[in-house]
């Protein structure tokens, strides 16, 4: 089983100094973590390259974010260039739908000429429903481009975060709306909405759920069917947040699941989304 395709659907780069608020530093630290070591060991691709392979990981998607005001700020460009050192490194965009007026055009822009292969939205950080018909028009350009779009759903530590957006039962307009959209409903709604996120997973062909930043030997107890809902669940470190990529892919592989229910989750439902098709070095 070891020799199956292993992806890591949620990687963030180490954002630059200039783009850190005190909130997000602050959380940071509390993890036990020097923002100025992480850029100093992991702040190049090559870096990250050597740590996927320590961890035997073939692909990792890498994440911007533009929520300068709760999180940190990774622009576009940055990973776009971060990700061209390796096809190994899978770019996903970040657009804020109040900083940008013509979203579904620039989605266009960057995955057809910049080479973006998905889009991540966080509407606890940019104050928005996922239902909101402000970002719907990005939603059909990412059907029309058959892209996944990742959402921040759950909690969040961060100051100034909102909630009452990371409830997952705003995908189930999404996903009727917009059915050949494949939605990826990150970090499983933790912690207040295990239930309705699985849920959705299992009603809707179009959902995906991905387990990042959760204890790996608790997924059980979150997610009892999950041996079941396999198919539709992709795993994601939420490095460099969560430390020890290596260590959680051998505890997912420890769980009492079968063994083609632990390739799915480790990769092969990540490698169908994203349409790889082998490893490329």
């Amino acid at each position: 089983m070891e020799n199956n395709i292993v992806v890591d659907f949620h990687i963030h780069p180490v954002p630059s100094e200039a783009h850190i608020p005190e909130s997000f530093r602050s959380f940071v630290e509390n993890a036990q973590q020097n923002l100025a070591d992480l850029r100093k060991n992991y702040g190049e691709p090559r870096q990250l390259l050597d740590l996927m392979d320590q961890a035997g990981v073939d692909y990792s998607v890498v994440i911007a974010e533009e929520a300068p005001i709760t999180s940190a700020l990774v622009t576009n460009e940055e990973v776009r260039e971060f990700c061209g050192v390796s096809p190994r490194l899978i770019p996903f965009a970040s657009i804020n739908p109040y900083l940008t007026s013509d979203t579904a055009a620039v989605l266009e822009r960057l995955v057809s000429q910049e080479g973006f292969r998905g889009l991540k939205m966080y509407p606890t950080y940019q104050y928005f429903y996922p239902n909101d018909p402000l970002v719907y028009p990005l939603y059909a350009k990412a059907q029309d481009l058959d892209i996944p779009v990742m959402f921040h759903t759950g909690s969040s530590v961060f100051k100034g975060s909102r909630l009452k957006y990371g409830d997952p039962i705003f995908f189930d307009d999404v996903a009727v709306d917009f059915p050949k959209l494949s939605i990826v409903m990150c970090h499983g709604g933790r912690p207040l909405w295990y239930d309705k996120a699985a849920f959705l997973t299992r009603l809707h062909e179009n959902i995906y759920l991905d387990i990042s930043g959760l204890p790996p030997k608790r997924l059980l107890s979150y997610f009892p069917d999950l041996n079941r809902m396999a198919s539709k669940v992709l795993f994601g470190s939420d490095w460099y947040s969560v430390k020890g990529v290596k260590k959680n892919i051998e505890a997912i592989r420890e769980l009492p699941l079968g063994d083609m229910a632990k390739a799915k989750i480790l990769g092969e439902n990540a490698a169908r989304l994203l349409k790889l098709q082998s490893r490329e070095s």
